[in-house]
């Protein structure tokens, strides 16, 4: 299989604090790989680390071949690889339509137009995404005022905007009822199949993380401690003992 995205020996403290130990992990074209991990694992800084936000320590990343290491943000979303954020990030008082339309006028430079010819750029890729998605009938509404999972779908359609290869969720299902959540993942399961994209992310929900994903992850006290098919993740004493419990392992 082709390596995609690879982290190596990847690091990272705060004020002598090691958030990130070491961790060294790679991502094939194609599949479907979970992060794993209690809270404070490090999950979401191991996601800035790779996308930008946060500076590595010691260690690289690598994406397609080519170090992106202390590349800012906006380049390595452009390179083809982009995110979403445990947090949702939209523009809470415009609609869901200029949402999307926005991070498309944004992705082709042109966001010094915004305020003169914005209006009218991007109109059919804005509601081909929104369709996308599965939010073409709240186009008109106002993007904070919408139910959480559907700002979950607006913000994974913004995501999607800069036509990427490697797609990097954080928490997709967070804060969903268990309607939204089967709603979510059927609907990345779609998106991701229907564009051919290779998806990295972090979940807490054990039965969408066993249910979707290729390989798995698992990372404690920011160090990764194992990293392999989801049957052999869930035989792992070591796993068993510090996240999914003993019970949970022997079902």
């Amino acid at each position: 299989m082709e390596t995609v995205l690879e982290t190596k020996g990847a690091f990272k403290a705060f004020e002598g604090f090691v958030a990130i130990r070491d961790v060294s992990i790679d991502l094939e074209k194609g599949e479907k790989h979970a992060i794993i991990g209690p809270n404070g694992a490090g999950k979401t800084t191991l996601f800035n680390l790779i996308t930008g936000h946060l500076e590595l320590d010691s260690g690289s990343v690598n994406f397609e071949g080519r170090d992106i290491t202390g590349t800012p943000p906006h380049r390595i979303v452009k390179l083809g690889l982009a995110r979403s954020f445990q947090r949702i990030n939209i523009y809470p008082r415009m609609t869901v339509f200029e949402n999307v339309q926005v991070a498309l006028i944004a992705r082709d430079g042109r966001s010094f137009h915004l305020f003169t010819l914005g209006h009218s750029l991007n109109r059919d890729e804005t509601a081909e995404l929104l369709e996308l998605v599965g939010l073409m009938a709240e186009a008109e509404e106002v993007a904070g005022e919408l139910a959480y999972g559907k700002q979950k779908q607006l913000e994974l359609a913004i995501a999607l905007a800069s036509h990427p290869r490697v797609l990097l969720l954080d928490e997709p299902t967070a804060g969903m009822s268990t309607a939204e959540t089967v709603e979510a993942i059927k609907l990345i399961e779609e998106i991701t199949e229907a564009r051919g994209l290779t998806l990295l992310f972090t979940e807490h929900d054990m039965g969408v993380v066993f249910g979707i994903a290729d390989r798995i992850s698992v990372l404690h006290h920011g160090e990764l401690i194992f990293s392999g098919e989801p049957d052999r993740v869930k035989e792992d004493a070591e796993v068993r003992r510090v996240y999914l419990g003993e019970s949970h392992g022997a079902a």
